[in-house]
């Protein structure tokens, strides 16, 4: 998907996020529109990110999570859409990327008054199965099982974004692939428990190499 491209949603909540995009443009447009900046003096952009995984989400039906979970217990992780690709990444790399799509506005409010995508490169493919398989092998064992629902609420079967705009415009690209992004995030699950903030701020510093 492109930042010019069509926004809907087949479902709630794929469609409540175009809403919000449609809605802060239409904001953008008619009341604070860039080429009236200096009238106004205001910015406003929109960061789309892909499928966010890192330490410290414990939130519900979320497959990092719901693995943890699972696998500190002793269970079997059942495993939904096993065959549905997402852009995953590590939280990190979407943070990075507001961060410097606000530092650019700072500096030209007009011309980084858009929407931007931050995801992974679009050749990183990578199916919910394959990140539970590498997630296992970081962890060092679990198994898991796929369970089939067929009155389950629809989710897409692909989806990808394009970070072209992002890359061309800002000078932001990805730092981390899947793979790498999956093995960072279980790494923090497994050392988390002696100091859960000293250990995200080291994360942090050696994404940003501060």
């Amino acid at each position: 998907y492109k930042e010019s491209d069509k926004l809907g949603g087949f479902d709630p909540y794929s469609s409540s996020k175009a809403c919000a995009e449609i809605v802060t443009g239409s904001y953008r447009l008619s009341y604070i529109n860039p080429s009236g900046y200096k009238q106004h003096l205001k910015s406003v952009a929109t960061a789309r990110s892909g499928n966010v995984i890192g330490g410290g989400d414990w939130s519900e039906d979320r497959i990092i999570p719901d693995m943890i979970n699972a696998l500190t217990k002793g269970e079997i992780l059942q495993v939904r859409n096993p065959k549905a690709e997402r852009p995953w990444q590590h939280v990190l790399e979407p943070l990075g990327g507001y961060l410097l799509l606000g530092a650019k506005m700072n500096q030209n409010p007009v011309k980084f008054a858009d929407c931007f995508n931050f995801g992974p490169n679009l050749e990183d493919d990578l199916s919910v199965e394959g990140l539970v398989k590498i997630a296992l092998k970081e962890w060092g064992g679990g198994e898991y099982k796929i369970v089939e629902n067929p009155d389950a609420p629809h989710e897409a079967g692909l989806l990808k974004l394009d970070i072209t705009k992002a890359r061309e415009v800002l000078g932001w690209q990805p730092k981390m692939n899947s793979a790498q992004a999956i093995a960072k995030t279980i790494d923090w699950y497994k050392n988390f428990r002696g100091n859960p903030l000293e250990y995200t701020q080291n994360q942090v510093k050696d994404y940003f190499g501060i």
